[in-house]
C-alpha cells in the first residue's frame, strides 16, 4: 500500500510526546519526510530521534518532500500556516480548536473543499476505542436512551506564554482543551438548545482567562450534558473520567486506565470492557491516512469541528452577560444556512426559525 508523506509542523512538547510515539504504530500507512519548528533544535532532535533526514525551522523549506502536514502549533498560528500549506496542495491535519474566529475556521474549511485537498481537525477522543464504544452504546440503544452525560478533566497544566495567553491561545481552558469535550458532547448527544458556562482564574492565576470550567447543555432530545475541566489540579482520583446515565443502568469511561463499568442498584459493578489506554494518536494518524489515500470520508472536518467552536463563543458570550446561552441552530444540521453570516445575523435568522424564549 502506499504511504502518505508527512510533514510535522511544530516540535514543541505535544509533537515530541503523544504524537511522536505513535508514528511507529502507523509505519505502515505514514512516513515522514521532515520535521519543522521556528526552534530548529527541537526540529533537528526530533528529526534525529525519528530517523527522519530532512527538518527546517521555516515550513517552507520542508513541503517539497510531503503530502501533508500535521500542524501541531499555538493555535492563533494554525490559519496563517494551515492556509499556506493548502496553497502549497498539501493535505492537512490540524491540532485542535482548528482556529481562533469563526471567519478563519470557515475560509480554512471552503478552501480545502474547492481544491479537494483533507482538511482534518485532531479531535482524538473521536477515534480512542473507549468513546466509540460509548458512542456505539447511545446509537443502537443498547441501554435505553441517554438522559445525563458527565465528562470530567482534572489535570495540571502551566506550560509555555502561549498557551498562558487568551490572544494566542484562543480563549481559555475551555476553548483550548475544553473544546474535545463539547464536540463529544455534540457528537453523542445531537442539537444542542441551551446551556451555561461559569469558569474561574481562581487557582490558576497564570492564565488569562479561566483555569476551571462548568459546562452544562440542554439538548433539543432531552438529555443533559456537563463537562468539568481543570488546568489546577494538584491531585485527582481519575483524572479523566466519563459517567453516562442510561434507563437501564450507569455506564463509567476510566478513561485513564481504559476501563469501561457496568453500574446497576445492588449489585457490583461489572467490567465490560477494557481497552488500551493513552491518548492513543495513532488511531486518528491512521484515519487521516486513509482520508488521503482511500478517499475515506473525514469524520471531525472544518464544519463539523466548527460546530463546537461555535457552541464555546456563544456560551462565552453568555456568560459575560450573565445570562442562558440559545444554542439552537449552532449544530451540524443547521451549519450550511449558517455559514456565510455573520454572528448577529445568525442570531436574528436563528431566533426567526425558533420557537421565542428558550423554556
Amino acid at each position: 500500500m502506499k504511504k502518505l508523506k508527512l510533514a510535522i509542523i511544530g516540535c514543541g512538547g505535544m509533537a515530541q510526546g503523544g504524537h511522536a510515539k505513535s508514528f511507529s504504530e502507523v509505519s505502515d500507512v505514514i512516513e515522514v519526510m521532515a520535521c519543522c519548528d521556528i526552534e530548529i533544535e527541537k526540529a533537528k532532535a526530533m528529526a534525529e530521534s525519528m530517523g527522519v533526514e530532512h527538518y527546517a525551522a521555516d515550513y517552507h523549506d520542508i513541503l517539497e518532500y510531503c503530502d501533508a502536514v500535521m500542524l501541531v502549533l499555538p493555535h492563533h498560528l494554525h490559519f496563517p500556516i494551515g492556509m499556506e500549506c493548502l496553497k502549497a496542495g498539501k493535505h492537512v491535519l490540524c491540532e485542535k480548536p482548528m482556529c481562533i474566529s469563526e471567519q478563519e475556521c470557515i475560509e480554512m474549511t471552503e478552501f480545502a473543499e474547492k481544491q479537494g485537498l483533507v482538511l482534518m481537525v485532531a479531535y482524538v477522543c473521536r477515534y480512542m476505542p473507549i468513546y466509540n464504544y460509548l458512542k456505539n452504546s447511545i446509537d443502537d440503544k443498547r441501554y435505553g436512551d441517554i438522559f445525563q452525560l458527565s465528562i470530567w478533566t482534572e489535570q495540571l497544566t502551566m506550560t509555555n506564554e502561549w498557551s498562558k495567553n487568551a490572544a494566542t491561545l484562543g480563549g481559555g481552558q475551555l476553548f483550548s482543551h475544553g473544546c474535545h469535550y463539547i464536540d463529544l458532547l455534540l457528537w453523542f448527544l445531537g442539537e444542542p438548545k441551551c446551556g451555561t458556562h461559569v469558569g474561574t482564574k481562581k487557582c490558576t492565576p497564570w492564565m488569562d482567562r479561566e483555569g476551571t470550567s462548568n459546562v452544562s447543555i440542554e439538548f433539543e432530545s432531552g438529555a443533559l450534558g456537563y463537562h468539568f475541566g481543570t488546568w489546577g489540579a494538584k491531585g485527582s482520583h481519575h483524572r479523566y473520567c466519563t459517567q453516562a446515565h442510561f434507563e437501564d443502568c450507569m455506564l463509567e469511561l476510566n478513561v485513564s486506565d481504559g476501563l469501561i463499568y457496568e453500574y446497576r442498584w445492588n449489585e457490583e459493578p461489572k467490567l465490560v470492557d477494557q481497552v488500551k489506554i493513552g491518548k492513543n494518536t495513532y488511531y486518528e494518524l491512521r484515519y487521516f491516512a486513509e482520508c488521503v489515500l482511500m478517499g475515506k470520508p473525514v469524520l471531525t472536518d472544518g464544519f463539523d469541528s466548527l460546530q463546537g467552536l461555535r457552541v464555546i463563543w456563544e456560551l462565552y458570550e453568555a456568560e459575560e452577560k450573565g445570562i442562558v446561552a440559545d444554542l439552537r441552530g449552532l449544530g451540524i444540521k443547521h451549519m450550511e444556512p449558517f455559514i456565510k453570516m455573520e454572528p448577529a445575523e445568525r442570531r436574528v435568522a436563528k431566533a426567526a426559525d425558533g420557537d421565542g424564549d428558550i423554556k
